[in-house]
């Protein structure tokens, strides 16, 4: 298959290309106009599909609720908003809820489903603060055990990929230096921990933020926290919802100057309620949840944000509309940034050959005009 467009995301800027698509990869790239094309995409832009590393649910599916039939259909339905790739995630409960939910996720990630790629699973907690816990529940927050964590791995069948813990309630960080051995990803987030606590954690392997802002101690000038080591310690990467309501977006741009191009990921953190109807009744980590007219969830009748309904390709359109971040660092936070993260830059992340075939095609209005999941035609 050949598709081609006037601009078409190639090193670091739009070019008029084509792709030749085969076996879920990109074959070859050639000249714009060179071979005769089986999908012509005009002005339409085309760049790397997006990859959402921190996500709970969408399509009345939560990642908490075991259930296979669910998450295959949310993979095949979220390329809509442009997601090639995921982590499903989920939220801190009981343990024989969390085994089920990650055996579940398992068990689809080894046989057939469409749409976007599963990548791995991000664990968020159950080792957090109890004071930033947010919308974690309470009475399931535990302490963080290597021999704990080993049970949910091998119930996971070794998919759990990235973990957000808080580190100053890992003992002598030894269940981050295990991570860090095994090939998990540490986030450090939920968490009370000081400036000096978080380089702690850095030093012994934790090399990334959860959802930057929120869930967190907070920046003063003198007493810098999570936020200030976000902004400090440039080399490490950072989630941020791109919602313009989880952070202001003048907070997204000082997020995205101090990170540059290369650390900043863009997360949605939804859940079940995104694609659904206005109303309903949700529910996150047994708790209940509702929805209010800024699109964000809180708990129910509480001025706690439980999580968002962004769509991947609404939060680049507000990076790059309202906060005013450079339009490659914002592509790069949705696409290369994460795919580096979780070290799957050798596949994903970029429109090259050898790459897999995940494809945006996007009007000039952020609409998603269609995605290609490993070189499939979703919409």
């Amino acid at each position: 298959m050949i598709i081609q467009s006037k601009r078409i995301w190639i090193g670091g800027q739009f070019i008029p290309a084509q792709l030749q698509v085969e076996d879920k990869k990109i074959e070859a790239v050639y000249e714009y106009g060179k071979m005769t094309v089986d999908a012509d995409y005009g002005r339409d832009r085309i760049v790397p599909g997006f990859i959402d590393i921190h996500t709970h649910g969408a399509y009345g599916y939560d990642t908490n609720d075991g259930e296979p039939d669910g998450l295959r259909e949310w993979m095949k339905r979220i390329p809509e908003e442009g997601v090639t790739s995921i982590l499903p995630t989920t939220v801190t409960q009981v343990p024989e809820v969390l085994l089920k939910a990650v055996s579940s996720v398992a068990d689809v990630a080894e046989g057939e489903y469409d749409g976007a790629e599963i990548l791995g699973i991000h664990f968020e907690g159950p080792y957090l603060d109890m004071k930033y816990k947010g919308a974690q529940p309470p009475e399931a927050i535990a302490k963080a055990t290597i021999a704990e964590f080993q049970g949910y791995q091998e119930a996971a069948r070794g998919l759990i990929r990235y973990i957000t813990l808080a580190p100053e309630h890992d003992a002598g960080f030894e269940l981050t230096r295990y991570l860090c051995r095994n090939g998990v990803v540490v986030s450090m987030g939920h968490s009370s921990a000081s400036y000096e606590q978080a380089l702690m954690g850095i030093a012994n392997g934790a090399i990334s933020m959860t959802h930057v802002y929120n869930g967190m101690t907070p920046y003063h000038h003198r007493n810098p926290g999570l936020v200030g080591t976000a902004f400090r310690v440039r080399d490490i990467y950072g989630e941020i919802i791109c919602d313009g309501c989880h952070s202001h977006v003048a907070a997204l741009n000082n997020f995205f100057t101090a990170k540059g191009r290369e650390y900043g990921i863009m997360v949605s953190d939804s859940l079940r309620a995104k694609h659904c109807p206005p109303g309903g009744s949700y529910k996150l980590g047994g708790h209940d949840v509702e929805i209010r007219d800024n699109g964000l969830a809180y708990l129910k009748g509480t001025q706690t944000i439980a999580g968002s309904t962004l769509n991947m390709n609404r939060g680049l359109q507000i990076l790059v509309e309202e906060a005013m971040v450079p339009f490659d660092t914002a592509l790069n936070s949705c696409t290369l940034n994460p795919a580096r993260c979780l070290r799957v830059d050798d596949r994903k992340g970029r429109v090259a050959a050898g790459y897999d075939a995940d494809l945006v095609v996007l009007s000039d209005s952020y609409d998603v005009v269609q995605t290609y999941c490993r070189g499939i035609a979703m919409l």
